[in-house]
């Protein structure tokens, strides 16, 4: 990927994934005085722990990044909260789990009560949309360390460990199906917020959005958990799920199967991409390396059962359509 308006932007992409490989490479060092109980996924959006022969639990912590920025200056806080859980659940339903509940943290400068109240609202918002519970969480005042404020989910859910989907099921010709993204989600927004710096967020530049900027930068990301709950549990043959978020498509190759996806009908990509490529000066390839390009949520699906998958995936998020296949050249996405 070239970084170079990524990293203009202020993400060094590179030490990014050098500071995550340390990190692993620290945890793999824990030693117990058990047998581990954690599933083999290397790379998944989720880790599976066994509870017991016929159970797991899949866990994912996520945030909502600089997006935060975007609603501090608008001092709207409504609608971060569904961003939290959506980063988290879609994450967790990629491994065919079930959510059930989520923790919130928020690390926040000064405890503000108006503030606070705006962020449980998205969160109640988002955990209605997402069908898990909030029993808890944690506020954390660091005015020492934090300016403004910082927002984290943990989630869990479970599947029966005979029904996890990691990806080693997808075969060449199974088709990709793509869910249409609400906008950019909660990624790249350092970049994003770069590009369109000088933008007055009421304004709507050149009426290229249908509304104002900051409206679009602000519309939450989609929650896929119902509809890919449904689609799993349906008779539909199921191989293969991703949620498309930092990596762009190249998040397919995260799945376990070795095979490569040929991307020949993209989804159409919402104009607030198009203004941030343009104004930033962004690559065609950087863009899709770091956006979803209105893309936000992939299932993979047997050949020959598209038909069934898309008229039960459009009942909740129209615009659903077969993307792509997989192909047979491991590790290679192929786009327009």
């Amino acid at each position: 990927m070239s970084e170079d308006a990524y990293a203009r932007a202020g993400v060094d992409q590179g030490a990014a994934d050098s500071a995550v490989a340390s990190l692993v490479r620290a945890l793999g060092a824990i030693r117990l005085e058990r047998p581990s109980r954690q599933v083999d996924l290397p790379g998944h959006y989720a880790s599976v722990i066994r509870i017991d022969d016929r159970t797991g639990i899949a866990l994912s912590t996520d945030g909502v990044g600089t997006k935060l920025l975007v609603a501090e200056q608008l001092r709207r806080f409504d609608t971060v909260g569904i961003d939290c859980v959506a980063m988290n659940v879609n994450d967790v339903i990629c491994v065919g789990a079930e959510p059930l509940a989520m923790l919130d943290y928020i690390a926040i400068e000064r405890a503000e009560p108006a503030v606070c109240e705006q962020i449980g609202v998205g969160l109640a918002r988002g955990a209605e949309l997402a069908g898990i519970e909030i029993p808890g969480g944690e506020l954390a005042q660091l005015g020492d360390m934090v300016r403004g404020f910082d927002i984290a989910g943990a989630c869990f859910g479970t599947v029966p460990l005979d029904e996890i989907v990691d990806g080693s099921a997808v075969r060449p010709g199974d088709v990709v199906i793509g869910l249409p993204s609400s906008g950019i989600h909660s990624n790249g927004y350092t970049l994003a917020r770069s590009a369109l710096d000088g933008i007055p967020l009421s304004e709507d530049p050149n009426d290229r959005l249908g509304r104002a900027l900051g409206d679009v930068l602000l519309e939450p990301t989609e929650i896929y958990v119902k509809a890919v709950m449904e689609l799993l549990r349906s008779p539909i043959d199921v191989r293969g799920l991703a949620h498309i978020t930092s990596g762009g498509l190249r998040n397919l190759l995260r799945l376990a199967a070795r095979v490569g996806y040929e991307i020949d009908a993209p989804l159409p990509v919402p104009p607030i991409f198009e203004l941030i490529r343009e104004r930033g000066g962004v690559e065609d390839d950087e863009m899709h390396e770091i956006f979803n390009m209105g893309c936000g949520f992939c299932c993979v699906v047997a050949a020959g059962e598209e038909a069934a998958a898309l008229e039960l995936l459009e009942r909740r998020h129209p615009g659903a359509a077969a993307i792509g296949r997989a192909t047979d050249s491991v590790g290679e996405i192929v786009r327009p």
